[in-house]
């Protein structure tokens, strides 16, 4: 979703239908009597003074629900005409959903978006418990995740876990722009790994960012600091004292194995504790009906794939396909892969 997005048509339930004025094109009316989240005047941010004001006072019975990639406070454009906030029938959200993809978030948007997704919840303390209920309903029905947290916390959160990232993704990309072909040539499943969201669309990009600069700059901050220790520490590497370089690779230990700490807090499969895995690689052809074939025989063997991670081959059409599976499951999983012709990495 978009930064700030405008005030949307209020949620409802099918004891409780509103309607939106007469006045509202009718491809834009939701339909009564179903949960609907709907922005309105399509491609404009802000009411014209001439509509229907979008407050709560407009539909008492209403439920007001918006989507955003921040959480508080209510975009500017809601407040000045007194909606939304404060007012105990309004709870923002934040599906987190759509991250590099390379079209606005409308244009990407599917039956079973919100399918597994977690979805930020941000009550203010004048929120009703009944409207918190009924976005929690919303929510399941869309069958997402819901995650309840303060509105401040919600935004240093997704500083952290989706804006920060994107602009350091960025800035690596951007190394890439002027280099050498040569340089380019050697690319391999890391770098397109660190800058795959780095392809996202800027103008939807400036107007998250725009909504949530503060913990996004403080973020970086702490990256900058990070990163002026790394290059002391890289310096230090290159002189002939022994008790710098000693210092140079202390301190770019540090900072490695501080990665390693970070990382494995990141959640794993269905978001459980993140477990241990181990790859068995494969080597495929890139032609169709491959992978079928690939799980197929791993299915045949009894063994589940855990997850899976390609690496294309440069200039051949091939790719090594490395299949994360249970550690007790690589003997099982290797020995039949073999046994049906399959090209097995060591």
């Amino acid at each position: 979703p978009r930064a700030a997005s405008p005030c949307t048509w209020p949620t409802t339930t099918p004891d409780r239908p509103v309607r939106p004025p007469r006045s509202a094109p009718a491809r834009t009316r939701p339909r009564t009597g179903r949960w609907t989240s709907r922005s309105w005047p399509p491609r404009r941010r802000t009411w014209p003074a001439s509509s229907p004001t979008p407050c709560a006072g407009a539909w008492p019975a209403a439920t007001w629900t918006w989507p955003a990639s921040r959480a508080g406070p209510a975009p500017p454009n809601c407040r000045a005409l007194g909606a939304l906030e404060p007012d105990p029938a309004t709870s923002a959200t934040h599906p987190m959903v759509g991250a590099g993809k390379k079209v606005p978030a409308p244009l990407a948007a599917s039956a079973d978006l919100l399918r597994g997704p977690p979805l930020g919840l941000t009550p203010t303390r004048d929120t009703d418990t009944e409207v918190l209920n009924l976005a929690l309903e919303l929510v399941s029905h869309c069958r997402a995740v819901p995650v309840v947290m303060d509105a401040d916390a919600h935004d240093r959160a997704v500083a952290l876990v989706s804006h920060m990232p994107h602009l350091v993704s960025s800035m690596v990309a951007a190394r890439l722009e002027h280099a050498e072909e040569a340089a380019v040539r050697l690319c391999g499943q890391g770098i397109r790994d660190v800058t795959r969201i780095a392809a996202s669309d800027p103008r939807m990009w400036i107007d998250i960012l725009s909504a949530n600069p503060g913990p996004v700059a403080d973020l970086l901050s702490d990256v900058a600091a990070d990163l002026e220790e790394a290059v002391r520490s890289l310096r230090a590497l290159q002189s002939a004292d022994q008790d710098e370089r000693r210092e140079g690779v202390a301190g770019i230990e540090d900072v490695l194995r501080r990665g390693n700490a970070g990382q494995v807090r990141v959640p794993g499969k269905h978001g459980a504790a993140p477990r241990a895995y181990e790859a068995v690689v494969v080597l495929i052809d890139d032609q169709p009906g491959q992978l079928a074939r690939i799980f197929a025989d791993a299915g045949l063997a009894g063994v589940n794939i855990e997850d899976v991670r390609i690496e294309h081959a440069t200039g051949q059409q091939a790719g090594l396909v490395q299949l994360l599976v249970e550690p007790k499951a690589v003997p099982v999983l290797t020995a039949a892969l073999r046994e049906r012709g399959w090209s097995v990495r060591q």
